[in-house]
């Protein structure tokens, strides 16, 4: 079955700091919009900000951290699986952007079959978001 874009809805504290941060530091075009939403094109998959009044102008989503491969990995997260020449240079944009990282830029699993570049970093309203890739998606991204 081909692969098709998903849709994932986020909750934000502000539209305007997310349309700032999606579209200028993560690089997505954007789509249709309202008010209290605004829709991301992120790598072909659509990504929807929804404002939650809630959070406040400082607030916060909250992630658990869960271990893995020695490392604190935020759950819940989204994002997607890139070609490797794009996830090194959304790395680098990343990096030119000062963002933060969770988890930097890196190699995990190395040499076993679900060996992948990967990063992790939140949005301002504390999203966890991961972005990662495989040398061959088609032959790595579900390997046992």
């Amino acid at each position: 079955m081909p692969l098709t874009p998903f849709h994932v809805a986020i909750a934000v504290r502000d539209i305007g700091e997310a349309r700032r941060f999606y579209r200028d530091v993560v690089g997505c075009s954007e789509g249709r919009s309202d008010v209290d939403w605004v829709d991301f094109n992120l790598y072909g998959h659509q990504l929807v900000c929804h404002l939650n009044p809630a959070l406040g102008p400082a607030g916060k989503i909250t992630s658990h951290y869960n271990p893995v491969d020695a490392q604190n990995v935020p759950v819940p997260h989204c994002g997607v699986v890139l070609e490797m020449d794009a996830w090194t240079a959304l790395a680098e944009r990343f990096r030119r952007h000062a963002v933060e990282f969770v988890i930097e830029p890196s190699i995990r699993f190395r040499g076993a079959p679900g060996e992948q570049a990967t990063m992790f970093l939140l949005d301002p309203s504390g999203n966890a978001l991961e972005f990662k890739a495989f040398k061959d998606i088609a032959g790595q991204l579900f390997a046992t």
